[in-house]
């Protein structure tokens, strides 16, 4: 077996007050990021969602396989067959399929089956998580650490979007395989998430309750 090659690492050390200025400062803009369900249909340059997801493919996955496809759909006929099947799956989940202990926990955030964002969005960006993928001899190789590695990606494309000026909805009606259906998407992956990005419209508002966050004393211990 030939020995792995190895590169030197790009790394720049900071001065400890400008680590902590940086830290403060990401952790205010990260403060001020909200869900939103209220899209304004004002477009955006693709452009912007290119380097969104550039940014999310360098996130660390297992063995390198970057085992994730971003389908991002601006077309608003295919935006409507993406919300057609979801308020359908939606319909279902809130009128019978969900336990009521799921239904009490999501009422103070106002959600139903109606979900118009998906539509008034200038883009939808469908996730998948790749189970297996192909080596360029054409060999079938096995993904590692998939929902991992893909949840990882997503979090960064979600704080790059934030962090370019847009604001951001994660949707996840389940099942969720009618994405593939719509997208033609290969049978080795299974949607994720579908992330709904675009400017908040002029009057959107957010609920109250998502704004408490817990302290770093209930979600972080030091040993």
């Amino acid at each position: 077996m030939s020995q792995p090659a190895f590169t030197p690492l790009n790394f720049h050390e900071l001065p400890e007050g400008e680590m902590r200025r940086r830290a403060i400062e990401i952790r205010e803009e990260l403060q001020r990021r909200r869900t939103v369900r209220h899209f304004s249909d004002r477009p955006v340059p693709r452009e912007i969602i290119e380097e969104c997801i550039r940014a999310a493919g360098t996130a660390p996955n297992g063995a390198n396989m970057q085992p994730w496809h971003f389908v991002v759909v601006g077309d608003p006929a295919v935006k409507r067959k993406i919300r057609v099947a979801a308020e359908e799956e939606e319909r279902e989940f809130y009128n019978g399929r969900a336990p009521q202990e799921w239904l009490d926990a999501l009422a103070p955030l106002g959600t139903d089956e109606h979900k118009p964002f998906l539509e008034a969005a200038p883009y939808l960006i469908a996730i998948f998580a790749q189970s297996y993928g192909f080596l360029p001899d054409g060999r079938k190789v096995k993904n590692y650490y998939v929902t991992e590695s893909v949840g990882i990606a997503t979090g960064m494309l979600i704080t790059a979007l934030h962090h370019s000026g847009l604001a951001t909805l994660t949707h996840t009606p389940s099942p969720m395989g009618f994405l593939n259906a719509i997208l033609g998407r290969p049978e080795n992956e299974r949607p994720f998430l579908l992330l709904v990005a675009g400017y908040p419209a002029p009057d959107a508002h957010v609920p109250a309750f998502a704004a408490f966050k817990k302290p770093l004393d209930e979600i972080a211990t030091f040993i």
